[in-house]
């Protein structure tokens, strides 16, 4: 909402001081300068990026629009989630703990919270590292170089729309330039008309300028800001289960781990320790688990 508020108020702003100003619309309503210039930002984009981030960028501009970042009830089930899973590890033989790992999408604790098992990836990172604990045999140290290793693919990974998005922003205003450059031509070649006509082409033409340097710095490269905000903050749940299981590797009690965790959380989406308390107090339930129980 944000990102269409914001678009919104600079394109108003625009508009109508354009308009204040004794400005006539028509004249920077110009398409096809506008076709040439975002045709081509669209073609290099393509042919600068593989198809799979193609797509991915297309998937982050949605996600930055529509402000899909964990929230507090999400970061809640990830904590309920983690204490469960520290409690079978810790009270349980490694044979009856295993089947929660091997498969998640059968365990009962991992069916408890829908939001964290339908993310593949953090599902895989936690079950990945839980097996490393139930083996037993690498040092918190160890895993830990390893875990923010994994965290720094992840976030390098994720946040690659942003750098895409943020290369067509830059590269906006040249092509507006280009276009601008093929206006004038067209002007140049009507050099004998009227200067009504002549004025109006090259009018017409530095529309194209103004086109380049408007989408660039108006909107791509906020939008490009705002990918990798929102990207950062998705990654940012890793962090948390690192955190949480390095604590306990290193002796804590699971509700201790799992604060370990809580203060990896942004002020912002915290949850308060009493709020973990009670997702976690009831043997690892969770509002979620409460629900689906």
């Amino acid at each position: 909402m944000g990102v269409l508020i914001g678009l919104a108020v600079a394109i108003g702003s625009l508009v109508s001081g354009y308009v204040a100003m004794g400005g006539h619309l028509a004249v920077i309503w110009q398409p096809w300068e506008y076709v040439i210039i975002c045709g081509i930002a669209i073609g290099t984009f393509i042919i600068a990026n593989p198809m799979p981030l193609v797509k991915d960028t297309g998937r982050a501009a949605r996600e930055a629009i529509s402000g899909a970042v964990p929230k507090r009830d999400h970061y809640l089930a990830i904590l309920g989630l983690l204490y469960a899973l520290m409690r079978e590890l810790k009270n349980k033989p490694r044979n009856e703990v295993e089947g929660h790992i091997d498969q998640p999408e059968e365990s009962e604790i991992f069916k408890a919270f829908p939001s964290v098992l339908k993310d593949n990836d953090l599902t895989l990172f936690i079950c990945d590292y839980a097996r490393l604990i139930i083996i037993g045999n690498a040092r918190p140290h160890e895993i830990e170089a390893l875990m923010e290793e994994e965290i720094a693919t992840l976030k390098r990974d994720r946040t690659k729309p942003y750098y895409s998005i943020n290369t067509v922003s830059e590269a906006l205003p040249a092509l507006g330039i280009v276009a601008a450059v093929l206006g004038i031509v067209k002007a140049l070649g009507a050099i004998d008309q009227s200067p009504t006509i002549l004025g109006g082409l090259i009018a017409s033409a530095l529309v194209g300028t103004f086109g380049g340097i408007f989408i660039s710095y108006a909107f791509l490269s906020p939008l490009a800001n705002k990918v990798k905000a929102t990207r950062e903050k998705q990654t940012r749940v890793y962090v948390i289960v690192k955190q949480a299981f390095i604590a306990y590797m290193n002796g804590a009690l699971p509700q201790i781990a799992v604060e370990h965790g809580r203060k990896g959380i942004s002020v912002e989406y915290r949850p308060t320790i009493d709020e973990v308390e009670t997702a976690t107090t009831t043997g690892g339930r969770s509002e979620e688990l409460k629900e689906a129980a």
